[in-house]
């Protein structure tokens, strides 16, 4: 057995699909399916269990599973010392970015990046900040961009955040629209439309409205902000959302309106596991995220978010 064949299987559990997997791993279905069922026969056990919609991962495969993501984890970060150490402009980084990112400043450095350094090859993962930092942890992730700071910062180092206040987000007939700030306590009987529970963000909500004097009312969760603001325009409910966010909402179906201090910040934040090797081409993805911001720094444009940063540039 290979160490590319543990990639194709751990991409079927990710892609919870053999035509998808394919598709990432660039050869064909015929193929995976193939070396998935070499998989299952070396070991003597079915790794996924099939439906025509999507496959599942048994218990056996689960077990496999964490096993394989270490192994290749480990050959990757040889492979990452050969090739960083052999040529700096080349290499691989898997980053975990969360749903929100695309309306952040962070979305538009991934396109100057592959410019300036086109032989390195950059695989994004959606995830919300919580998987992410599991990711990086458990080394499936290289670096990643989450939402506030990381649950645990003595595993982990953070070089750059994005801090942007929550706003809370109704419908234009709702009564708190024609207010000029809303108090946490008043949301008391409302429904929440969140983010799923991946998300840090969720936490920090339901703790701040715990703080308020009550549990908010959550009617629906999910990692999709059309659907989220879409909910919100039809009465379904209300959302809190960045005032990045907020700006780009149609004001003719929302509303967004300014909470009560204390706040709740977005952070967006690139952070990696502290004492693992850095590839070089991590390095240089690092490196030009902090002369990005440095350069958004010198811009005299008081309307842009803020960037701040925790850490020095990685060594």
């Amino acid at each position: 057995m290979e160490i590319r064949h543990l990639e194709y299987f751990i991409e079927v559990a990710r892609q919870k699909s053999f035509s998808k997997a394919a598709d990432q791993m660039h050869i064909s279905q015929p193929s995976i399916s193939k070396i998935i069922k070499e998989i299952e026969g070396h070991f003597g056990v079915v790794l996924f269990y099939r439906t025509t919609k999507y496959v599942e991962l048994t218990d056996a495969g689960e077990i496999i599973l964490e096993q394989a993501e270490n192994i290749v984890s480990s050959f990757q970060n040889i492979s990452a010392n050969l090739v960083g150490g052999f040529n700096l402009r080349s290499g691989k980084i898997r980053i975990g970015i969360p749903p929100i990112t695309g309306l952040t400043s962070f979305a538009r450095l991934f396109g100057p990046f592959k410019r300036a350094y086109p032989n390195i090859n950059m695989q994004l993962f959606e995830f919300g900040s919580k998987k992410i930092e599991t990711g990086i942890l458990d080394g499936i992730l290289d670096v990643g961009i989450i939402c506030i700071p990381p649950s645990d910062q003595e595993l982990y180092e953070m070089i750059c955040s994005i801090q942007d206040p929550l706003r809370l987000v109704v419908h234009p007939e709702h009564p708190f629209a024609q207010c000029e700030i809303i108090d946490y306590a008043n949301l008391v009987n409302e429904s929440f439309v969140l983010y799923s529970n991946d998300f840090s963000l969720n936490d920090l909500i339901i703790d701040r409205c715990m703080q308020a004097g009550f549990r908010p009312n959550v009617i629906f969760e999910t990692m999709q902000l059309e659907l989220m603001t879409q909910l919100v325009a039809d009465h379904f409910g209300i959302a809190l959302l960045p005032s990045t966010v907020c700006q780009h909402l149609d004001t003719a179906a929302l509303v967004s309106v300014p909470l009560a201090d204390p706040p709740i910040y977005l952070q967006l934040g690139v952070v990696w596991k502290k004492e693992r090797y850095v590839s070089h081409a991590t390095k240089a993805w690092l490196e030009f995220v902090r002369e990005q911001i440095n350069s958004e720094d010198k811009k005299p444009d008081i309307t842009r978010n803020q960037w701040f940063w925790d850490t020095a540039a990685p060594s």
